[in-house]
Order: C-alpha cells, then structure tokens, then sequence
C-alpha cells in the first residue's frame, strides 16, 4: 500500500452526516461494509439499521458498532425494506454496484415523506469532461496522504487511515456511469435530485422525497 493512501470513504462522512434532515431518528445505512460510518452515524441518531450482502463485513460491523446499530446480512434490492419508515438511507461506495433504476426507487420507497437519500459512490472516469478535477485529485490525494500521515505518527487521531478489512471489501475497478450519466438516469427516477462530482474520484447523490 502506498505511503500516501488514505480513506477517500471516510473522507466523505462528513459530507453525509451534514446531509441529515434535521427530525432524524431512523437511519439505513446501504452497503455498511466494516461498519465505521454505521458507528458515526449512531453517534447523531437513535436507530441505525446497517446493511451489507457480505457475511464477512456484518461480522466485522457487528463488532464495531455499538447497541443502537442492528447490522442485517441481506442484499438491499431483495430485502424487504418497510415503506415510508426511515428518515435518512445513505450509503457510501455501494451504489455503483447496483442498477440505479432498480434500487432508487426501492430505496426511494422506504424513505419517509421528507426523508433524505444521500449516497457518494464511484464514477466511471470521463477525461474529456472532468480532466481538471482528475488532475486537482491526483495532487492532492498525495498532498494529503502526507498531511495525514504526520498527523497519524504524532497520534493526532485515525486521520482517514485505511480500515483493516479493505482489502476483503469488494472493488469496482471499472464502474459503469459516469457522473454525467448517472445524473441523467437519475433525473428520471428522482426528480429534483442532486448528482455532482466530487474531487476524490466519488459523485454524490441528494434527494428529498416530496413531503
């Protein structure tokens, strides 16, 4: 792993926790992985129901979240999901493993009236289109990593550090949208959603479901 690596995931946390409606009790966390943005998540709600398809990560998850998380092995498009419940569904580097007009509106389903989806996910690189924000990222991805690694020798804090499982979470090398297309797709499933490129190499989904 190179010296300059660090968590772009856990980056963005921040970014999805700010994306919380303000009444927010019960969060679904799509995709929860290891568990770490479940953890964080249960810090500013009451519920977090924390989902993932890989025996592998529920096992991890259910060891680093605390007792208001539920971690549920299943695959959210199979899943029962009850309607109209949660108050946030958010999700982080999931989203492109799924076809988006099959689980929005599954997703779109379960959130309350003026519930919040928020997700970042990777896109399919578009040089022509986001050349600038490629190179800015390739700069400052190192940039940081040094930051950060300072930081961590001084024991200033975990500081984005890689978690332990990555290396057994699954990869999309090579994911099928674009930010452009993913925008347009959404467009038609989620009117009045948000989709933007992030620097990273992740897009964001917002979405506020009609009260």
């Amino acid at each position: 792993m190179s010296k300059f690596s660090w968590s772009h995931n856990a980056y963005y946390h921040r970014f999805l926790i700010r994306q919380l409606p303000a009444r927010c009790i019960r969060v679904l966390d799509v995709g929860c992985g290891a568990g770490a943005f479940a953890a964080e998540l249960a810090r500013h709600v009451e519920q977090v129901d924390a989902i993932d398809r890989s025996p592998v990560m529920i096992d991890a998850a259910r060891q680093a979240t605390p007792d208001n998380v539920s971690c549920i092995l299943g695959d959210v498009q199979t899943e029962p999901l009850p309607e109209g419940t949660y108050d946030a569904i958010v999700s982080i580097s999931t989203l492109h493993h799924m076809p988006l007009d099959e689980v929005l509106p599954l997703l779109a389903r379960a959130l309350r009236p003026g519930g919040v989806l928020a997700a970042v996910a990777l896109p399919r690189h578009d040089l022509v289109r986001e050349a600038p924000i490629e190179l800015v990222a390739a700069i400052g991805h190192r940039v940081l990593g040094m930051v950060f690694r300072i930081l961590r020798a001084r024991r200033r804090g975990s500081w984005y550090a890689v978690e332990a499982t990555h290396d057994v979470m699954p990869v999309v090398l090579d994911p099928p949208l674009t930010t452009r297309q993913v925008r347009e797709q959404v467009a038609t499933i989620l009117p009045g959603a948000r989709v933007r490129r992030l620097v990273f190499w992740r897009y964001s989904l917002v979405w506020r479901k009609p009260a």
